[in-house]
């Protein structure tokens, strides 16, 4: 199989082709994934789409962690 170069949270890394977004979490042991928001190429995509979103080469991915909490 053939590799492909990813660039994930600023780190450029390689793969094989064929990844799923689903596959590179589980892979960059990602915390939470249901609660995580994927940046690839600058779009955003929920949990329920990193199964079907399959990757290319030269993609940029970045895990958005969105907090909540605090007090006034």
């Amino acid at each position: 199989m053939n590799n492909m170069k990813v660039t994930v949270s600023g780190e450029l890394k390689e793969y094989d082709d064929g990844i799923t977004l689903l596959e590179l979490v589980e892979r960059e042991n990602v915390e939470t994934p249901e609660y995580v928001t994927a940046s690839v190429n600058d779009d955003l995509l929920g949990y329920h789409e990193f199964e079907k979103t399959v990757l290319q080469d030269g993609d940029v991915i970045e895990f958005l962690y969105f907090m909540g909490g605090g007090s006034i």
